[in-house]
């Protein structure tokens, strides 16, 4: 610029800010007032809406998110893992404080980082890890309402561990959900048991993927077999039934966290 000359209008963009990136980060959230997590029609608010609405914000773009599951209505996660593209030039910390800035406060980035070739949120996982919170208690607790499945009827944990037992390994759970596409409906557990956690009871079951509303249809059997509806072996016939109609029933979705996604070689 020759001396005299006025200095250009407006700030000068790096080059590298128009290069887009592919990111990957963890969200954590309270899923009571969401429509799930996939976007709905625009007046149903969305985990995936919201995600993409403060990328917009801060980017000026629309940048579409990819979810590792498709969380239903009212349930939550601390581990949810999405990968979105954006051309960012200030750094992972300055993008995950960023988009914290302009998500809504039951909506958080707990961690963020550039995703490596390849990588997809749900195609790359290796296993899905849920929990399930049963608040078995005589008295409703209005503030534990939107966080567990409030059960008056005392639950006996042991019989609730033997049943749960049965799951582990590679077998057809029809009887539990509904393939999100096709018709396979065997899966490999490798692991499911329930813990007394302070006031609750919490079921814990990691696999390498779920059926639709398996997780919720399996604590609802199980719970089943706690209040002495079902014996351990009503359980058992049910899961070798493979037939959706001898489920006992679906949790509430209240009481579900998504809380970790594992990734071998990501």
């Amino acid at each position: 610029m020759c001396p005299g000359e006025p200095a250009p209008a407006g700030p000068v963009t790096p080059p590298e800010a128009s290069v887009l990136l592919r990111y990957r980060a963890t969200i954590e959230y309270d899923g009571t007032a969401y429509y799930g997590f996939q976007r709905q029609v625009p007046e149903q608010p969305t985990i995936q809406s919201m995600l993409e609405a403060a990328l917009l914000q801060i980017s000026g773009r629309h940048c579409p998110v990819t979810g590792s599951g498709r969380t239903d209505s009212g349930v939550h996660a601390t581990g949810q893992v999405i990968s979105f593209e954006l051309a960012w030039p200030h750094g992972v910390d300055a993008l995950q404080r960023a988009m914290n800035a302009h998500l809504p406060p039951d909506i958080a980035v707990q961690a963020c980082r550039p995703a490596p070739a390849g990588f997809h949120p749900r195609f790359s996982a290796r296993w899905r890890m849920y929990e399930y919170l049963i608040f078995n208690h005589p008295q409703r607790s209005p503030l534990r309402r939107h966080r567990s499945w409030h059960v008056r009827r005392a639950l006996d944990l042991e019989r609730m561990k033997a049943a749960a037992a049965l799951l582990p390994g590679v077998r057809d759970f029809a009887t539990f959900g509904t393939p999100p596409q096709g018709n396979n409906t065997v899966r490999e557990l490798f692991r499911a048991d329930w813990q007394q956690q302070g006031e609750y009871l919490k079921f814990t079951v990691q696999a390498n993927a779920f059926l639709y509303r398996m997780v919720r249809s399996l604590v609802s059997s199980l719970k089943a077999v706690g209040d002495g509806s079902w014996t351990v072996t009503d359980f058992q016939q049910a899961l070798s039934a493979c037939d959706r109609r001898r489920a006992a029933g679906t949790a509430p979705a209240h009481g579900l966290y998504l809380i970790k996604v594992d990734y071998n070689g990501f």
